[in-house]
């Protein structure tokens, strides 16, 4: 069985057929997702609660987050942090997230973005959330993004001692020691299958098999052989073949391990697969 640990199944590229996506995942061996909570902003906040409904009709365990990606960090403000605080106590949100910073498209200032990355992660700690992390340096410094996160969550989360995912790994070797050594779990996406991925496939050898998470980024970044196509939670089965390729261990191992890590990380105490 299989865990996709991070995908947006909220927006418009899913509303013709999201029973249907779910129905498919389940029937690949998914018995679980983590279906992030960001929308496009103010008034769709609660986007990923409105997935988790379906949850009794697709045979699925569905999770989900709630928070601000740095895209829209712009326009969030003390009205929208108040609705996280409200959202984050609903029963199906175990994570708050994504949250972070990205300088490749600078969307919203960096200054803006490093200080909306801040009160959230004051607004998870309160809330004892674990946080989901985006990082994403420019075209130009494949360091910046990483730098400021990383000072941003020794100083401002490393203390809560909650943790959280580096969903979409692709920094370095050393990036990935500096999330290590935070209490991150490392979640790999399709992307890990593209030919310039090195660092990435690096990253999937490297990281213990028990900080490690698999995800699709569902409806972004669908693995080879779907690349081009909408990604969905089905393909983590792929995601899975390729790092255990890339590890030298059986699908199985992985797909058990990293179910495994993700009810483990979350608190659950009980979990349907057989490690």
């Amino acid at each position: 069985m299989y865990v996709d640990s991070h995908c947006h199944l909220e927006g418009s590229k899913f509303e013709a057929d999201r029973s249907q996506v779910l129905r498919r995942a389940a029937a690949a061996g998914i018995e679980a997702l983590l279906a992030i909570g960001n929308g496009t902003g103010p008034g769709t906040l609660d986007c990923g609660i409105r997935v988790a409904r379906q949850e009794a009709v697709t045979g699925l365990r569905i999770f989900t987050s709630v928070g601000i990606h740095p895209h829209e960090a712009r326009i969030a403000g003390p009205a929208e942090f108040a609705e996280l605080e409200r959202l984050a106590q609903h029963p199906k949100v175990i994570a708050w997230g994504e949250i972070g910073l990205d300088y490749w498209y600078d969307f919203s200032p960096r200054p803006v973005q490093q200080a909306v990355l801040v009160r959230q992660l004051e607004l998870a700690r309160a809330a004892r959330k674990p946080i989901v992390i985006h990082c994403r340096c420019s075209k130009h410094d494949p360091e910046d993004a990483w730098s400021d996160l990383l000072r941003l969550l020794r100083l401002n989360w490393q203390p809560a001692g909650l943790g959280g995912i580096m969903h979409c790994f692709s920094g370095k070797a050393h990036h990935l020691q500096a999330s290590l050594d935070l209490g991150f779990m490392i979640s790999v996406a399709g992307n890990v299958s593209f030919p310039k991925a090195d660092d990435i496939r690096q990253a999937a050898r490297q990281v213990p098999l028990e900080r490690l998470l698999l995800e699709t980024d569902s409806p972004y970044l669908a693995p080879i052989p779907h690349r081009g196509r909408r990604n969905e939670p089905a393909y983590v089965v792929e995601v899975a073949r390729r790092v255990a390729q890339l590890r030298e261990v059986p699908s199985a191992a992985v797909a058990a391990a990293t179910t495994a890590n993700f009810y483990r990380f979350f608190g659950f105490q009980e979990w349907k697969s057989v490690v």
